[in-house]
């Protein structure tokens, strides 16, 4: 007889399924890994086994209806308190009279009774249980069902939501995102009440299985770089996730540089805003830092507040800052070749103060530059990785007192003290750490060429890069959008930030299903006097 007809007679003999499942045979080195296969106590060491009698693992024998019941959690992810408060009622001999447990509906009809309205889970295989109880749920299997229910419990220990500490505004919100990935749904949805507003779920890490989400809203963001930011999501396979950053290098396209292809931020208001565009957000849990994809390089030196602002304030801010990257970027390089190619450049009455700076100066200039620049990376460092309480007083303290005392020694010059505060100061400018690290880097590659080249130098280092980032792609969207290729419509949101009645449509760069975004004609005129003139 054939194992379907067999099966279509017990269901006519009420015969219970796992009885006939162990007299089916598998094939040669197949692992049956349904719950079915495993009489109680078998499943009981099963699980015992799995997770290698760990301190935390608990699994307890309770009656139910007279029939064995197994309770399985990890004792250090869930909420032990409200555990405590469900299970003895669940485990009652009151409500063992009151109970008939033959099948899985009436499985569920008391938990649900036990736990109200708490989520729970048919799970079916030994791999499903352990899952559930990774993920913070008490998992119940009673002998003579063949399903096992699962009961979210997951303790609700995390960090209250408060300011971002890298991302800060003087005008506008102060929350930011948590470790907690429901609670970052949360922020964003509390801004954007869209039922079209959706997210999609991936378990990445064969090891961690972390959750990841996909957000996006359905008729904004193109269906194509939808797809295909699905599609790398998909096609990851490594054993552990455990920031945004691990993410970010496995799904941005295969190219060696030194410039972020996607937009970090911890801010909800800015992935709200950049939903709105038409971007898509990836939100991992375990980190307050998410991803925003597609990034071009305007979207690096924008920042919410510039839309919180007065336009004409927000237009000078941004200017600001890419003035303060092109000074980061450039002064040491062009002190250097300068001072070793041409003098001619400076004033004559500024190169004999320089000059007389540096008389009692051992090195070249080149040599002082690098001398001062990685002593401040090592200083950075240092205050970053020190405790708070001592961190400022060594980085600011440590420059102030190694500056001075290296100048007085003859080390370096006075100007070069000067030139290293410009740069440093320029660079924390950079609203997003990922693109001011890039810059950091690229900063030594144009003092190398100065040395060699001089201002020559400089400029053909500028001219690969300009090359470099002409070549790049961030899900297929050119790296340098809306500037190369040029498109006029969204220029007023490049160098100028203008008023919002004038914003109308969406960045054409991204491609969106729907590009009407403000719906006013014009901004709002005066009223007008009874007599017809203005007041």
């Amino acid at each position: 007889m054939s194992p379907i007809k067999s099966i279509r007679s017990l269901r006519k003999k009420k015969i219970r399924f796992d009885e006939f499942l162990n007299d089916v045979p598998t094939q040669k080195g197949e692992k049956n890994n349904e719950i079915t296969h495993f009489s109680f106590q078998e499943l009981k060491s099963e699980l015992e086994i799995s997770f290698g009698k760990s301190a935390d693992f608990r699994s307890v024998i309770e009656e139910i209806d007279h029939k064995g019941a197994l309770l399985i959690y990890l004792e250090s992810i869930v909420d032990t308190k409200t555990l405590k408060e469900t299970t003895p009622y669940l485990f009652s001999s009151r409500l063992n009279e009151e109970v008939h447990l033959n099948f899985t509906e009436e499985l569920i009809s008391l938990c649900k009774k036990a736990f109200g309205g708490a989520d729970y889970q048919l799970l079916g295989t030994k791999d499903e249980i352990c899952r559930a109880v990774l993920n913070g749920s008490i998992v119940i299997a009673v002998e003579t069902i063949d399903q096992a229910i699962s009961i979210n419990m997951a303790s609700e220990d995390k960090r209250s939501v408060s300011e971002p500490s890298t991302q800060t505004v003087i005008r506008g919100p102060k929350d930011g995102f948590i470790e907690s990935l429901s609670t970052n749904v949360s922020l964003i949805r509390r801004r954007i009440r869209n039922q079209n507003l959706y997210f999609e779920s991936f378990i990445i890490g064969k090891d961690t299985q972390t959750s990841v989400y996909m957000g996006y809203i359905k008729g904004i963001a193109n269906e194509a770089i939808l797809q295909e930011v699905r599609n790398r999501l998909k096609k990851i396979k490594v054993s552990a996730i455990f920031e945004s950053g691990n993410i970010e290098e496995l799904i941005t396209d295969k190219t060696f540089t030194i410039f972020p292809l996607a937009l970090n931020t911890e801010r909800p208001d800015t992935v709200a805003a950049n939903l709105i565009e038409g971007k898509i957000v990836i939100l991992i849990d375990g980190t307050p830092f998410c991803l925003l994809v597609p990034a071009v390089f305007v979207n690096f030196f924008e920042i919410s507040e510039d839309y919180y602002q007065p336009f004409l304030l927000g237009t000078f801010l941004r200017w600001i800052r890419y003035l303060a990257f092109m000074i980061a970027l450039l002064t040491p390089s062009i002190y250097v070749g300068i001072l070793t190619f041409h003098h001619e450049l400076l004033p004559t009455t500024l190169l004999l103060s320089v000059i007389a700076q540096r008389q009692g100066v051992p090195f070249p200039a080149v040599v002082e530059v690098l001398i001062m620049e990685i002593t401040f990376e090592i200083l950075r460092e240092a205050g970053i990785r020190m405790p708070r309480t001592v961190g400022q007083m060594v980085s600011i303290v440590g420059a102030l007192v190694i500056g001075q005392a290296a100048a007085e020694a003859g080390i370096i010059s006075n100007i070069m003290i000067i030139v290293v505060a410009i740069t440093a100061i320029a660079n924390f400018v950079s609203p997003v750490y990922s693109f001011a690290s890039a810059s950091r880097l690229l900063r030594f590659l144009l003092i190398f060429f100065a040395y060699i080249l001089g201002l020559y130098g400089v400029l053909l280092v500028l001219v690969a890069m300009v090359a470099h980032l002409s070549s790049l792609r961030s899900f297929g969207v050119p790296y340098l959008s809306p500037i190369a290729p040029l498109v006029l419509e969204d220029q007023k949101d490049v160098f100028f930030r203008m008023p919002f009645w004038a914003m109308k449509k969406r960045p054409k760069y991204l491609r969106a299903e729907s590009e009407a975004k403000v719906f006013s004609e014009s901004s709002p005129s005066p009223p007008q006097t009874e007599g017809g003139n203005n007041d």
